[in-house]
Protein backbone atom coordinates (compact mmCIF):
# COMPACT_ATOMS: atom_id res chain seq x y z
CA UNK A 1 0.00 0.00 0.00
CA UNK A 2 1.19 3.55 -0.77
CA UNK A 3 1.67 5.29 2.59
CA UNK A 4 1.49 8.72 0.94
CA UNK A 5 -2.26 8.38 0.40
CA UNK A 6 -4.11 10.91 2.52
CA UNK A 7 -7.35 10.33 4.40
CA UNK A 8 -9.56 11.71 1.63
CA UNK A 9 -7.88 9.55 -0.99
CA UNK A 10 -8.30 6.48 1.19
CA UNK A 11 -11.97 7.25 1.72
CA UNK A 12 -12.47 7.66 -2.03
CA UNK A 13 -10.74 4.32 -2.67
CA UNK A 14 -12.92 2.51 -0.14
CA UNK A 15 -16.07 4.17 -1.50
CA UNK A 16 -15.18 3.37 -5.12
CA UNK A 17 -14.35 -0.25 -4.32
CA UNK A 18 -17.65 -0.71 -2.47
CA UNK A 19 -19.78 0.91 -5.19
CA UNK A 20 -17.98 -1.07 -7.90
CA UNK A 21 -18.53 -4.36 -6.07
CA UNK A 22 -22.23 -3.61 -5.52
CA UNK A 23 -22.75 -2.72 -9.20
CA UNK A 24 -20.85 -5.80 -10.34
CA UNK A 25 -22.90 -8.04 -8.07
CA UNK A 26 -26.23 -6.53 -9.12
CA UNK A 27 -25.30 -7.29 -12.73
CA UNK A 28 -24.95 -11.00 -11.92
CA UNK A 29 -28.43 -12.59 -12.25
CA UNK A 30 -27.12 -15.92 -10.97
CA UNK A 31 -26.41 -14.24 -7.64
CA UNK A 32 -29.18 -11.65 -7.47
CA UNK A 33 -32.20 -13.81 -8.30
CA UNK A 34 -31.56 -16.72 -5.88
CA UNK A 35 -30.44 -14.36 -3.11
CA UNK A 36 -33.60 -12.25 -3.33
CA UNK A 37 -36.21 -14.77 -4.45
CA UNK A 38 -35.48 -17.87 -2.34
CA UNK A 39 -36.18 -16.36 1.10
CA UNK A 40 -39.19 -14.48 -0.28
CA UNK A 41 -40.65 -17.60 -1.94
CA UNK A 42 -40.02 -19.77 1.11
CA UNK A 43 -41.67 -17.22 3.39
CA UNK A 44 -44.70 -16.83 1.11
CA UNK A 45 -45.24 -20.60 0.96
CA UNK A 46 -44.43 -21.63 4.53
CA UNK A 47 -45.12 -18.38 6.38
CA UNK A 48 -48.33 -17.32 4.64
CA UNK A 49 -49.90 -19.83 2.22
CA UNK A 50 -49.65 -22.89 4.47
CA UNK A 51 -50.36 -21.03 7.72
CA UNK A 52 -53.90 -21.39 9.14
CA UNK A 53 -56.11 -18.34 8.67
CA UNK A 54 -55.74 -15.53 11.20
CA UNK A 55 -52.65 -17.11 12.75
CA UNK A 56 -50.40 -14.09 12.35
CA UNK A 57 -48.18 -15.25 15.24
CA UNK A 58 -46.81 -18.05 13.04
CA UNK A 59 -46.27 -15.64 10.14
CA UNK A 60 -44.49 -13.25 12.50
CA UNK A 61 -42.24 -16.00 13.89
CA UNK A 62 -41.33 -17.27 10.42
CA UNK A 63 -40.76 -13.73 9.17
CA UNK A 64 -37.96 -13.44 11.72
CA UNK A 65 -36.37 -16.80 10.90
CA UNK A 66 -36.64 -16.37 7.13
CA UNK A 67 -35.11 -12.91 7.45
CA UNK A 68 -32.15 -14.59 9.14
CA UNK A 69 -32.06 -17.24 6.41
CA UNK A 70 -32.26 -14.53 3.77
CA UNK A 71 -29.45 -12.30 5.03
CA UNK A 72 -27.10 -15.24 5.58
CA UNK A 73 -27.11 -16.17 1.89
CA UNK A 74 -25.57 -13.00 0.39
CA UNK A 75 -22.96 -12.94 3.16
CA UNK A 76 -21.85 -16.52 2.51
CA UNK A 77 -21.97 -16.30 -1.27
CA UNK A 78 -20.50 -12.79 -1.65
CA UNK A 79 -17.42 -14.05 0.16
CA UNK A 80 -17.47 -17.81 -0.41
CA UNK A 81 -18.19 -17.97 -4.14
CA UNK A 82 -17.07 -14.51 -5.30
CA UNK A 83 -13.74 -14.48 -3.47
CA UNK A 84 -12.95 -18.00 -4.70
CA UNK A 85 -13.63 -16.98 -8.31
CA UNK A 86 -11.62 -13.76 -8.04
CA UNK A 87 -8.80 -15.61 -6.29
CA UNK A 88 -8.54 -18.26 -9.02
CA UNK A 89 -8.70 -15.65 -11.80
CA UNK A 90 -5.83 -13.71 -10.27
CA UNK A 91 -7.94 -10.66 -9.46
CA UNK A 92 -7.27 -10.96 -5.73
CA UNK A 93 -3.52 -11.17 -6.36
CA UNK A 94 -3.80 -8.03 -8.50
CA UNK A 95 -5.57 -6.24 -5.65
CA UNK A 96 -2.78 -7.29 -3.29
CA UNK A 97 -0.02 -5.70 -5.36
CA UNK A 98 -1.98 -2.54 -6.18
CA UNK A 99 -1.70 0.65 -4.06
CA UNK A 100 -5.23 0.03 -2.79
CA UNK A 101 -5.40 -1.20 0.84
CA UNK A 102 -6.54 -4.82 0.67
CA UNK A 103 -8.91 -4.15 3.57
CA UNK A 104 -10.99 -2.04 1.16
CA UNK A 105 -11.58 -5.14 -0.98
CA UNK A 106 -12.95 -7.15 1.94
CA UNK A 107 -14.91 -4.20 3.33
CA UNK A 108 -16.58 -3.81 -0.08
CA UNK A 109 -17.80 -7.40 0.14
CA UNK A 110 -19.28 -6.69 3.58
CA UNK A 111 -21.05 -3.61 2.22
CA UNK A 112 -22.44 -5.69 -0.66
CA UNK A 113 -23.71 -8.34 1.75
CA UNK A 114 -25.39 -5.68 3.92
CA UNK A 115 -26.91 -4.00 0.84
CA UNK A 116 -28.49 -7.28 -0.25
CA UNK A 117 -29.54 -8.03 3.32
CA UNK A 118 -31.31 -4.65 3.48
CA UNK A 119 -33.32 -5.41 0.34
CA UNK A 120 -34.29 -8.86 1.61
CA UNK A 121 -35.36 -7.49 4.99
CA UNK A 122 -37.50 -4.77 3.40
CA UNK A 123 -39.13 -7.27 1.02
CA UNK A 124 -39.97 -9.72 3.81
CA UNK A 125 -41.24 -6.94 6.09
CA UNK A 126 -43.56 -5.68 3.34
CA UNK A 127 -44.89 -9.17 2.58
CA UNK A 128 -45.38 -9.90 6.28
CA UNK A 129 -47.38 -6.70 6.76
CA UNK A 130 -49.48 -6.86 3.59
CA UNK A 131 -50.08 -10.61 3.28
CA UNK A 132 -49.18 -12.19 6.62
CA UNK A 133 -51.15 -9.90 8.91
CA UNK A 134 -48.03 -9.26 10.98
CA UNK A 135 -48.25 -6.28 13.32
CA UNK A 136 -45.49 -5.08 15.63
CA UNK A 137 -44.66 -1.85 17.40
CA UNK A 138 -42.58 0.59 15.37
CA UNK A 139 -39.58 0.10 17.63
CA UNK A 140 -39.77 -3.67 17.11
CA UNK A 141 -39.46 -3.28 13.34
CA UNK A 142 -36.48 -0.95 13.79
CA UNK A 143 -34.73 -3.17 16.34
CA UNK A 144 -35.32 -6.24 14.17
CA UNK A 145 -33.62 -4.55 11.21
CA UNK A 146 -30.78 -3.25 13.40
CA UNK A 147 -30.02 -6.80 14.55
CA UNK A 148 -30.39 -8.41 11.13
CA UNK A 149 -27.98 -6.15 9.22
CA UNK A 150 -24.83 -6.41 11.38
CA UNK A 151 -25.74 -10.05 11.99
CA UNK A 152 -24.25 -10.87 8.58
CA UNK A 153 -20.69 -10.48 9.94
CA UNK A 154 -20.16 -14.04 11.28
CA UNK A 155 -21.30 -15.41 7.93
CA UNK A 156 -19.07 -12.99 6.03
CA UNK A 157 -16.13 -14.36 8.02
CA UNK A 158 -17.24 -17.93 7.39
CA UNK A 159 -17.69 -17.27 3.67
CA UNK A 160 -14.31 -15.55 3.44
CA UNK A 161 -12.56 -18.58 4.90
CA UNK A 162 -14.34 -20.85 2.41
CA UNK A 163 -13.53 -18.53 -0.50
CA UNK A 164 -9.83 -18.43 0.37
CA UNK A 165 -9.50 -22.19 0.87
CA UNK A 166 -11.73 -23.67 -1.84
CA UNK A 167 -11.36 -23.70 -5.63
CA UNK A 168 -13.82 -21.60 -7.62
CA UNK A 169 -15.45 -24.65 -9.25
CA UNK A 170 -16.38 -26.07 -5.85
CA UNK A 171 -17.06 -22.90 -3.86
CA UNK A 172 -20.80 -22.53 -4.56
CA UNK A 173 -21.41 -26.22 -3.84
CA UNK A 174 -19.44 -26.05 -0.59
CA UNK A 175 -21.34 -22.94 0.51
CA UNK A 176 -24.68 -24.66 -0.21
CA UNK A 177 -23.59 -27.79 1.67
CA UNK A 178 -23.00 -25.59 4.72
CA UNK A 179 -25.73 -22.97 4.26
CA UNK A 180 -28.80 -25.16 3.74
CA UNK A 181 -28.22 -27.90 6.39
CA UNK A 182 -27.05 -25.29 8.92
CA UNK A 183 -30.20 -23.24 8.29
CA UNK A 184 -32.48 -26.25 8.75
CA UNK A 185 -30.70 -27.55 11.86
CA UNK A 186 -30.77 -24.07 13.42
CA UNK A 187 -34.56 -23.95 13.29
CA UNK A 188 -34.91 -21.37 10.53
CA UNK A 189 -37.37 -23.43 8.49
CA UNK A 190 -39.07 -25.35 11.29
CA UNK A 191 -39.32 -23.91 14.83
CA UNK A 192 -36.57 -25.39 16.96
CA UNK A 193 -39.12 -26.29 19.67
CA UNK A 194 -40.45 -28.99 17.32
CA UNK A 195 -37.06 -30.70 17.14
CA UNK A 196 -36.06 -33.72 19.18
CA UNK A 197 -34.01 -33.03 22.31
CA UNK A 198 -30.82 -34.11 20.54
CA UNK A 199 -31.42 -31.76 17.59
CA UNK A 200 -32.29 -28.91 19.94
CA UNK A 201 -28.92 -29.32 21.64
CA UNK A 202 -27.20 -29.47 18.25
CA UNK A 203 -28.93 -26.24 17.18
CA UNK A 204 -27.42 -24.42 20.16
CA UNK A 205 -23.89 -24.77 18.77
CA UNK A 206 -24.80 -23.28 15.37
CA UNK A 207 -24.54 -19.52 14.70
CA UNK A 208 -27.87 -19.14 12.81
CA UNK A 209 -29.72 -20.42 15.88
CA UNK A 210 -28.26 -17.68 18.08
CA UNK A 211 -28.79 -15.09 15.35
CA UNK A 212 -32.47 -16.02 15.02
CA UNK A 213 -32.95 -16.09 18.79
CA UNK A 214 -31.76 -12.49 19.05
CA UNK A 215 -34.32 -11.48 16.41
CA UNK A 216 -37.09 -13.54 18.02
CA UNK A 217 -36.30 -12.04 21.42
CA UNK A 218 -37.66 -8.72 20.14
CA UNK A 219 -41.03 -10.43 19.59
CA UNK A 220 -40.84 -12.32 22.88
CA UNK A 221 -40.86 -15.57 20.85
CA UNK A 222 -37.37 -16.85 21.72
CA UNK A 223 -36.68 -19.86 23.97
CA UNK A 224 -35.51 -17.68 26.86
CA UNK A 225 -31.71 -17.85 26.78
CA UNK A 226 -29.93 -14.62 27.86
CA UNK A 227 -29.13 -12.26 24.98
CA UNK A 228 -25.47 -12.05 25.91
CA UNK A 229 -25.01 -15.78 25.24
CA UNK A 230 -26.26 -15.33 21.68
CA UNK A 231 -24.03 -12.29 21.14
CA UNK A 232 -21.01 -14.09 22.62
CA UNK A 233 -21.47 -17.10 20.35
CA UNK A 234 -21.82 -14.92 17.25
CA UNK A 235 -18.75 -12.87 18.18
CA UNK A 236 -16.88 -16.10 18.84
CA UNK A 237 -17.72 -17.47 15.40
CA UNK A 238 -16.74 -14.16 13.81
CA UNK A 239 -13.37 -14.20 15.58
CA UNK A 240 -12.79 -17.90 14.82
CA UNK A 241 -13.47 -17.72 11.09
CA UNK A 242 -11.93 -14.26 10.82
CA UNK A 243 -8.73 -15.68 12.31
CA UNK A 244 -8.80 -18.72 10.04
CA UNK A 245 -9.39 -16.49 7.01
CA UNK A 246 -6.50 -14.24 8.05
CA UNK A 247 -4.16 -17.23 8.24
CA UNK A 248 -5.38 -18.50 4.87
CA UNK A 249 -4.82 -15.07 3.33
CA UNK A 250 -1.32 -14.78 4.81
CA UNK A 251 -0.42 -18.22 3.44
CA UNK A 252 -1.45 -16.98 -0.02
CA UNK A 253 0.87 -13.99 0.37
CA UNK A 254 3.77 -16.31 1.24
CA UNK A 255 3.18 -18.41 -1.88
Amino acid sequence: MNNSLNTRQLFNIWQLEASTDIRKTFRTPGFVLPSLLFPVMFYIFFGIVFVPDENSAVSQYLMATYCVFGVMGPALFAFGADVAVEKDRGMLALKQISPMPIAAYFAAKVVTAIAFASIIVVLLFCIAITSGGVTMEFWQWIYTALILLPGVLPFCAMGLFIGLKVKAQAAAAVVNLIYLPMSFLSGLWIPVMQFSEMLQQLAKVLPPFHFSQLVLKIQGADIGMPWWIHVSVLLGYTALFGGLAYRAFKSMEVR
